[in-house]
């Protein structure tokens, strides 16, 4: 580690090629979404293994950041780093010549395994390399802009590459990268951990897994197929393992996840966490309406989809340097989070006052709340870091990951129920029964019916889903504006830590 504060080209380089992983992972959660019929057609999976070979990793790697945080902390970010990038390429491998859907399901898992590694060891790498407050509220607003980006770029560089080759081809791109990384992440990356890291706290592992899993999974459930008793049981099985979870992290004498890191300066940490937690709820609520919209309402292919919801992107490169810039001139940190938040409910807002054929207009509202989200993410992660002790930089890198998961799976259960609830409640009671579940149920049902009907369903279906999404935007809009009060008045004043020794080790007490 560098003697002085500042950061050397070297230190920047480093940060290039920590995006590599960053960008792969990323991609990851939505690169087989034009890959399922090539796959469906070539392996012939079950119902319930094509489910599981496109949530599995999702799930695996939720299920594991905390774990892996805390770990990298102890045995070391660049070791973790190396050890998750060789697992995520050979995984990559046998993932792309998998002969059969059990062997694609194990590859796709390990997968999980090796993102759930190099997400928080990324950024508690970024964490440690840049000690001056303001470069690293540069570095992690980079880190931000990547993470967003390379989600949307999953799906385009998938139906690119599908419509060229074979379904396989979607996973060759990991390998060379991860070769690269194994290459220069030792000449350019220091090793950082915890100097006394105490005793690793194997019961925590299962007890944070079997608390984040069945959350996810029912909450992301709910909103495609409805309250249903499985979904119920699922997210009371994981809540209830999430309170076991924390009273072991209070009673144990080397917890996972210290809970010295909500204490004192860390009651900004908590409030960072829990406000990132709102915004990852909205984008992802949104997600869920506007890709429907594209392909369902408007009638996009899912390619042409894909690349309309991709020019939203091109302003996020704009919106955290932006915002960096004006806490580093002087703006209190809370009003510019506080933006981002209005700025977010702006783009809902919009959302608000589409009809059946406003694609610009979805559009706009997309790129406002992406903008908003990048402004919120790359300020909270910034401050999170800064209030979190160096040497548990692994453990707070996860904690703001998980929570981002949780958000997700909360924005699509929530705004999700709201919309189908609406949607639901405005078809007509002589319509199908397959339309009465969701609009993707309509669009089949129109497809067996004579020309005439079918085009009134499909219009009546279109317009029922647009008012479910007027609902829901009306209803995350209000929940941005109450964040954005929230962190107005709970961020006033906060900084990151300014200071820290030259190995990167400074901690209050108890931490």
């Amino acid at each position: 580690m560098q003697t002085n504060s500042r950061a050397t080209r070297r230190e920047w380089t480093a940060l290039a090629v920590l995006m590599l992983p960053l960008l792969l992972v990323s991609m990851d959660v939505s690169v087989l979404y034009f890959a399922i019929p090539q796959i469906a057609a070539d392996l012939r999976p079950s119902g319930t293994q094509q489910l599981w070979i496109l949530d599995i990793y999702a799930f695996v790697l939720a299920g594991l950041l905390m774990t892996m945080g805390s770990l990298g902390d102890r045995v070391g970010r660049r070791r973790l780093l190396m050890f998750g990038a060789t697992a995520f390429g050979a995984a990559s491998l046998v993932a792309a010549y998998a002969e059969s859907a059990e062997t694609l399901i194990a590859a796709r898992a390990v997968l999980g395994i090796g993102g759930a590694t190099l997400m928080p060891s990324t950024l508690a790498l970024v964490r440690t390399l840049f000690r001056d407050a303001g470069e690293r509220a540069k570095a992690i607003g980079i880190w931000q802009g990547v993470l967003v980006a390379g989600i949307a770029l999953g799906s385009v560089m998938s139906g690119v590459l599908v419509e060229h080759f074979w379904w396989g081809s979607v996973f060759l791109v990991n390998p060379p990268a991860m070769a690269l990384l194994l290459v220069l992440a030792p000449l350019l990356i220091p090793e950082s951990k915890n100097p006394e890291p105490g005793r690793f706290d194997l019961l925590s592992v299962p007890l944070s897994t079997a608390a984040v899993l069945p959350l996810v999974w029912g909450l992301k459930e709910m909103p495609a197929e409805g309250v249903r008793l499985p979904y119920v049981v699922s997210v009371a099985v994981g809540l209830l393992f999430a309170v076991l979870f924390v009273h072991r992290q209070r009673t144990a004498a080397s917890p996972m996840i210290p809970p010295g890191l909500f204490r004192g300066r860390g009651r900004a940490f908590g409030a960072a966490v829990s406000l990132n937690l709102v915004s990852s709820l909205a984008m992802m609520g949104s997600a869920y309406f506007t890709t429907q919209y594209l392909q369902s309402v408007l009638g996009k292919s899912a390619m042409e989809a894909a690349l309309w919801a991709l020019l939203p992107s091109v302003l996020i490169g704009f919106a955290a340097p932006l915002a960096t810039a004006l806490v580093q001139r002087g703006l209190d940190r809370a009003h510019v989070v506080a933006f981002g938040f209005a700025l977010s409910a702006c783009g809902y807002g919009l959302l608000a006052l589409t009809g059946t054929d406003s694609l610009w207009l979805v559009l706009a509202g997309s790129g406002l709340l992406a903008c908003g989200a990048v402004v919120i993410g790359a300020q909270l992660t910034d401050l999170a870091l800064g209030a979190a002790p160096a040497h548990r930089a692994g453990t707070a890198s996860s904690l703001l990951e998980t929570g981002q998961e949780f958000g997700g799976a909360m924005g699509m259960a929530l705004l999700g129920s709201i919309g189908n609830a609406v949607y639901r409640d405005a078809i007509p009671a002589s319509a199908p029964a397959e339309a009465h579940e969701t609009l993707g149920g309509a669009l089949a049902a129109a497809h067996h019916l004579p020309e005439q009907t079918a085009n009134a369903l499909l219009k009546t279906a279109g317009e029922a889903f647009t008012s479910g999404m007027h609902a829901a935007a009306l209803t995350g809009a209000v929940l941005l504006l109450a964040a954005a009060a929230l962190s107005a008045r709970t961020l006033r004043g906060t900084e990151p830590r300014a200071t820290e020794t030259p190995d990167g080790v400074s901690s209050p007490s108890g931490v």
